[in-house]
């Protein structure tokens, strides 16, 4: 394939993708928010209410690499299809838990509705698969940024959700998951008809008749390539613990609000905000990860996470300090994930992309499910400021590894 088709075909990937992130965007604010509150209502307690965030992220963590074994073997389009699926069954579950009061069922629905997080996020790294003459940043950032739509959307359907569920007889506060089911399958027909051809088949049959050999897909080859790359380690650092605190606050704050007398609502329309931090200014941070470069891009996200955390922890009373906060938290999860994804894609070697990637979201993931373990109990004892607080612990610990980077000359 020639130079102009491989910018064609790059041309309609993007597009691909990004319509199947706006439409699989509409069931990300149901997965936690409403998730944690179904988690304490059957439950019982609060304690439990992070076990959203823990059994979703949990199940994006384990999901990752097997859908990044069926990328490697089969392509992007069989990948993303079966993530979307899963998400669908997860979705189905969370109902059915909800009209037994089963609270093992409501976990296992959680963590299959961790496979759509799972697939979200091969999705930005399928927009690199293809050479071509657009900056990585870019075109990963574009499809970030179509997650937008229907994610900001989507908190917002909480009350019509409801209206839908209770015309349809289904237990309360499941009713968005209909909007869930629909908006996944949806996602799944883009994705299935939409990818063809199927961006890294064509990319990976590219680089196996310059003559590359078929590279092994095992977690200790993805473990020797990271070694061999440090710039890739450091991205997966800084990606994990960025979303570990994206997760450990996002998950905790509708708890909080409703503690504090917010209606379901108001509490749909925070999430929406945060959302739109994670979304809407995404291209603006891959243009910025490929002009100053993508380690001083991740700095600029931890800096908006410091300004996030104070506010929304010294304003836990007030209901519009705490949606500010949670805005920023979401810009600084942009500019985090962004530019480290781009690092991480530059770091290593077409041939072990898929492997890489595998890992690297598995281990964000299981730093969400840690955050959203420990959110629970930090807040049930030392309250929403505390919980902010603890957060600033691990964008530390990114500042310090940016640091180190920095001084070994990493940074490009």
């Amino acid at each position: 394939m020639n130079n102009e088709a491989l910018a064609s075909l790059q041309r309609k990937t993007v597009r691909v993708l990004t319509a199947g992130q706006v439409l699989s965007g509409f069931g990300l604010g149901s997965t936690l928010s409403i998730g944690a509150l179904l988690a304490e209502h059957i439950s019982g307690t609060p304690a439990w209410s992070g076990a959203a965030a823990t059994f979703s992220t949990l199940g994006a963590a384990t999901w990752a690499i097997p859908l990044s074994r069926i990328a490697y073997s089969r392509g992007r389009r069989p990948a993303l299809a079966t993530g979307a699926t899963l998400a669908i069954l997860g979705a189905s579950l969370m109902i059915t838990a909800a009209a037994v009061m089963s609270l093992p069922l409501l976990l296992v629905g959680l963590f299959l509705l961790g496979a759509g997080s799972a697939t979200g996020l091969q999705a930005r790294f399928a927009a690199t698969d293809l050479p071509s003459n657009h900056s990585r940043g870019r075109d990963l950032s574009l499809v970030v940024w179509a997650t937008t739509f229907g994610a900001v959307i989507g908190p917002n359907l909480f009350g019509p959700g409801e209206v839908l569920g209770n015309a349809l007889g289904l237990p309360h506060m499941t009713g968005p998951f209909m909007i869930t089911i629909a908006a996944q399958l949806g996602a799944t027909t883009v994705f299935w008809f939409g990818l063809r051809p199927d961006p890294l088949v064509t990319a990976m049959q590219a680089n196996q008749d310059a003559g590359s050999a078929r590279p092994s897909r095992s977690i200790k080859s993805a473990i020797q390539t990271i070694r061999q790359h440090p710039r890739a380690l450091y991205a997966m650092l800084s990606i994990a613990l960025s979303h570990m605190v994206m997760v450990s606050v996002m998950s905790m704050t509708p708890v909080h609000m409703e503690h504090q007398g917010a209606t379901l609502s108001l509490v749909g329309f925070t999430i929406s905000l945060h959302i739109a931090g994670m979304y809407a200014f995404s291209p603006l941070f891959g243009i910025l990860a490929d002009k100053i470069g993508k380690l001083p891009t991740v700095l600029v996200g931890q800096g908006i996470f410091i300004a996030a955390l104070l506010i929304a922890g010294f304003g836990q009373m007030g209901f519009d300090k705490i949606g500010l906060g949670l805005f920023l938290l979401g810009l600084g999860w942009s500019a985090a994930t962004v530019s480290g994804s781009a690092l991480l894609v530059e770091s290593v070697p077409l041939e072990q992309k898929t492997n890489v990637q595998g890992a690297s979201d598995s281990l964000m993931m299981l730093s969400g499910a840690f955050g959203g373990a420990v959110s629970g109990s930090i807040l049930a004892a030392f309250a929403f400021l505390g919980l902010n607080l603890a957060a600033l612990i691990p964008v530390s610990a990114v500042v310090l590894l940016s640091g180190f980077a920095l001084l070994r000359g990493k940074n490009r």
